[in-house]
């Protein structure tokens, strides 16, 4: 972290997408640039910011969180202001609530240019869904940024900037399923039928909110300098270099940015503390590797038909399992298959709500993680070596579980083309990763050797040096 150290401190504003998974990561690289002795300027709403994990107080006076009150949008609930606040139908209504920011956004960047008592940003980061905020951010002559916090692997999928409409070369749901002609080196890249006509209707058509979600990463990307995408060399190193021809612009991976605590959340009770202690305990008591871990993040949840058949699929694999499980949206009533948590008490814990994640992972009892694959999920796996089944549910999950599999650290869960799985699959995947056979030596030797990437701070701290460099750089081109 030396090599910037006796440079001039730079202020960098931090706009994320209202959702915790890209807040959690911005508020982590704001720490790391907050470390180096510049100023940072968080931007979200209210409610978003005294939901944030507590800054340390050596940060404190560097990290000044920016308050925007989203303005009220019809069929938006009062106070949702993420979207683990909103059932999925209704997340296109927060980004027709994000865009209502933009005068709020533009009073912000004129009080701290005028103000004497302020200094303007040197560089604002962006996320996709913010296509008015480079215009905005140009009549101050503020560079942008755009961070990523999808894979290059999945940057990579979408393509060329051509490719980033309605209107490309892939107009049907069986365009998605194969690797796209744009990658020219072996790839596995490619879509479920299910997932891509997910990713369509999704990502492509026209939504809620106006602007389909391809078109504002499109407008974003066009208008930014720079591209950060969480990854680093070590695993994506040739999405990385096709991404800079494909986008014919400078992209620095920003490194993993690797969750600092899973227990400073500021939604922390003496209650939640209790449960969680329990939890702890109960790992206590299990032999070491011998646990499976299954949990798909905030916001991914299942049909109860699925989440029958992935219990099932637990009791038939006869591993001991640890279940952070979450019931689906408006659902009354008992989610799991009758008699199963009093057939599986020897071996198995079902637990509702939020746990801590990074505390379970890093207990000498799990063996392996069952997940929805997001990117921070197998992030946090990977930091100790644990082998993935994977489970992708929407959005880049189907590309982050085939990036996985290919680099051969993760089993992917075998789908119906519909999407469903069965509970013969689910027990066939669990046995693929943790019995002692060939199959499943190889799979948690590759993830103990990313492992070493991974947990490796000092050498992700690095990726944010380089990148700083890249920002002083290309301040004035």
């Amino acid at each position: 972290m030396n090599s910037t150290a006796d440079q001039p401190q730079l202020h960098i504003a931090v706009f994320p997408w209202l959702a915790f998974g890209h807040m959690i990561p911005l508020l982590e690289l704001s720490k790391s640039l907050a470390k180096r002795g510049h100023q940072i300027s968080f931007i979200s709403t209210p409610r978003n910011i005294s939901r944030l994990p507590k800054l340390p107080p050596n940060l404190s006076s560097l990290i000044h969180f920016i308050p925007l009150t989203l303005p009220k949008v019809p069929g938006l609930p009062d106070n949702a202001e993420a979207t683990s606040d909103l059932p999925p139908e209704k997340v296109q209504l927060l980004k027709l609530a994000l865009d209502g920011l933009q005068q709020p956004f533009a009073n912000f960047l004129e009080e701290s240019s005028s103000s004497k008592l302020k200094r303007k940003p040197d560089w604002i980061i962006l996320d996709f869904p913010t296509p008015w905020a480079p215009s905005l951010a140009s009549h101050f002559s503020i560079p942008c940024v755009l961070f990523s916090i999808f894979t290059a692997s999945m940057l990579t999928f979408f393509g060329p900037e051509n490719e980033l409409t309605p209107d490309g070369s892939r107009t049907t749901p069986e365009h998605f399923t194969v690797p796209p002609n744009w990658i020219p080196f072996p790839s596995n890249l490619a879509y479920s039928v299910h997932g891509a006509t997910l990713l369509v209707d999704n990502v492509y058509r026209v939504n809620a909110s106006g602007v389909p979600d391809i078109c504002r990463y499109a407008t974003t990307l066009r208008a930014c300098k720079l591209v950060a995408p969480r990854s680093c060399m070590e695993l994506e190193s040739e999405c990385l270099h096709l991404l800079q021809v494909l986008y014919n612009k400078p992209v620095i991976p920003i490194g993993l940015l690797q969750p600092s605590s899973s227990s400073s959340s500021s939604s922390n009770t003496k209650t939640s503390d209790v449960k969680n202690d329990a939890i702890l305990q109960w790992l206590d008591k299990q032999e070491p590797k011998s646990v499976v871990y299954i949990a798909f993040g905030s916001e991914a949840t299942l049909s109860i038909e699925l989440l029958h058949e992935l219990a099932l699929g637990l009791e038939m694999s006869e591993f001991h399992f640890l279940w952070a499980l979450r019931k689906p949206a408006d659902f009354e009533g008992e989610v799991l298959p009758e008699g199963f948590e009093e057939r599986t008490k020897e071996r198995g814990l079902v637990t509702l709500g939020w746990v801590p994640q990074l505390d379970v992972l890093g207990h000498l009892s799990v063996g392996g993680f069952l997940t929805h694959s997001g990117w921070s999920s197998v992030i946090e796996a990977l930091q100790f070596g644990h082998p993935l089944v994977l489970l992708p549910i929407f959005a880049d999950q189907d590309i982050n579980a085939r990036m996985v599999e290919h680099r051969g650290f993760g089993v992917e869960v075998k789908r119906k083309e519909d999407g469903s799985f069965d509970r013969e699959a689910v027990a066939t995947a669990l046995r693929l990763v943790m019995l002692d056979d060939d199959d499943g030596l190889k799979v948690r030797v590759k993830a103990k050797e990313l492992s070493v990437v991974f947990a490796d701070k000092e050498r992700q701290e690095q990726y944010v040096d380089d990148f700083l460099l890249h920002l002083r750089d290309h301040r004035d081109v």
